[in-house]
């Protein structure tokens, strides 16, 4: 291997255990320290967390978070909160057609504690009749305090890199269902059909929200952020687990884990790939013996899925295996039914991938000095001795080539597979496919495990395919000489 192969070597080598080193200390490492709350001076997560206030550097306050992010406590007042999300993006469209304001729909019940962020201000709802059954006086300051301590404490910890409250913001606690502030009128537990609730933000006329006459346009100080839900218990109801060790967390990581994208991707592309290959070398083989004007439409007709967006190749194939087509209607009736199966991944991944391994074989095939196929036929050679043992060593770089870069993206393909194949877990769950969703769900650790191994799987793969082409060729280029 020459220097320069060598450094290429290294720095892969040095990207991917930075990659490696990262997300192990993103799956086990400790949790991150915060700024939140009510007076305080330091904070950890897990066991028996400290809470810091910025503008308060002297004054302490003691506050457990529970390893999860879920519950929270402190020392100082009897009640705690637990069952802790948060709700990061709402819709602005009108619910059943009423417009009704900028809308947070409920993960949590009804009488759940809300807590509004709008970046310069932090509202903070609390049911009268909870408020009352806790013995909490919403006017007093060490509750606010307290509130304002559990409430930051959570929400930093499960930010997960987003938005957070802010200390300096204006903290307003209110026991209304309708509390109106800055010319901005928030409406919590609001029902918008049997056993479902949101919560609302909305100008104090009812005109649009995200309007150019809103508070939220004119004041610097307002923008709709996220939504947080806690239920209020006591205290010594709520248990704090201690935070795990990192390998006691790893361990639990891996116990947990739903190995099936893995498994569901490998099967996946290493059945499409083999498709790719054989269909992509007979349809560069093929198209170079028709005749221009044909050539150039098949030609077209090969590449065109490699520049449609992917979702636009699902939608495609859903419209033409679709079970009210006749295609897709005759293989339901032969018992084996192609959308929503394991086999539409398959076929979302040939698709998409398939024009990459044609256009790599076939400007292979084109740059073959055409002299040495004339003179290979006056030999008598037939067109398949001439493919096998002539036109296929010259290209095999090529080739190789293709077939990396068509393994690359039936391997990460995402659109198409979600189209065609849905999101199955066992069945047609693929990693891209796990990645979005986990994220989606907060799953962050998860998310981030599956894109190493993406990574890994992708440079294995390369590395392989580079050595055994460099080989190969080294061999076929010998045995053609002779």
């Amino acid at each position: 291997m020459n220097s320069v192969g060598k450094q290429n070597t290294f720095w892969l080598a040095l990207i991917l255990g930075t990659s490696l080193l990262f997300g192990a200390f993103s799956l086990c490492g400790s949790m991150p320290t915060f700024a939140y709350g009510a007076p305080a001076e330091s904070a950890q997560t897990g066991g028996s967390a400290q809470a810091q206030d910025a503008n308060a550097s002297t004054a302490f306050q003691d506050v457990e978070v529970s390893s999860e992010g879920s519950s929270a406590r402190t020392s100082d007042v009897d009640f705690a909160l637990s069952d802790f999300s948060r709700v990061e993006k709402g819709s602005n469209r009108p619910i059943e057609g009423t417009y009704q304001g900028y809308c947070y729909l409920m993960d949590a019940p009804a009488d759940s504690l809300c807590l509004v962020d709008l970046s310069g201000v932090v509202v903070v709802y609390v049911p009268e009749a909870l408020a009352k059954q806790n013995g909490l006086d919403l006017a007093n300051e060490q509750t606010q305090a307290s509130l304002k301590l559990l409430f930051s404490a959570l929400d930093s910890y499960d930010a997960q890199g987003n938005s957070v409250v802010k200390n300096d913001a204006e903290w307003l606690f209110t026991s209304k269902q309708a509390f109106t502030t800055h010319g901005l009128t928030i409406g919590f537990s609001q029902e918008y059909k049997p056993g479902y609730f949101y919560t609302s933000v909305q100008t104090d006329t009812g005109a649009d929200v995200m309007g150019e006459e809103s508070p939220l346009a004119t004041d610097a100080n307002l923008r709709l952020a996220h939504v947080d839900y806690a239920n209020l218990q006591a205290s010594d109801a709520v248990a704090i687990a201690a935070a795990p060790s990192a390998f006691e967390q790893l361990g639990s990581f891996f116990q947990t884990l739903d190995w099936s994208p893995l498994l569901v991707t490998l099967k996946t592309t290493g059945t499409a790939i083999i498709f790719i290959f054989i269909l992509g070398l007979l349809a560069a083989w093929w198209t170079l013996r028709l005749k221009p004007r044909t050539q150039s439409i098949m030609d077209a007709i090969f590449t065109i899925p490699m520049v449609l967006p992917p979702t636009v190749c699902g939608f495609l194939l859903l419209m033409f295996l679709g079970r009210n087509t006749p295609v897709g209607a005759w293989f339901d009736q032969i018992g084996f039914p192609l959308v929503f199966s394991w086999q539409a991944t398959v076929i979302a991944a040939v698709v998409v991938a398939f024009p990459l391994m044609y256009r790599s074989a076939r400007g292979a095939f084109e740059s073959i000095d055409a002299d040495r196929l004339d003179a290979a036929r006056t030999l008598g050679w037939s067109e398949g001795r001439i493919f096998f043992r002539l036109m296929l060593p010259l290209a095999w770089s090529s080739v190789a080539a293709g077939t990396m870069l068509a393994f690359a993206r039936a391997l990460g393909e995402f659109g198409a597979t979600l189209f065609l194949a849905g999101n199955y877990a066992g069945i047609t769950r693929t990693i891209p496919i796990a990645i979005y969703f986990e994220w989606m769900g907060g799953n962050i650790e998860v998310a981030f495990f599956w894109t190493i191994v993406v990574i890994i799987i992708s440079f294995a793969v390369i590395f392989a395919i580079n050595l055994w082409s460099k080989r190969t060729t080294k061999y076929r280029r010998k045995e053609v000489e002779l």
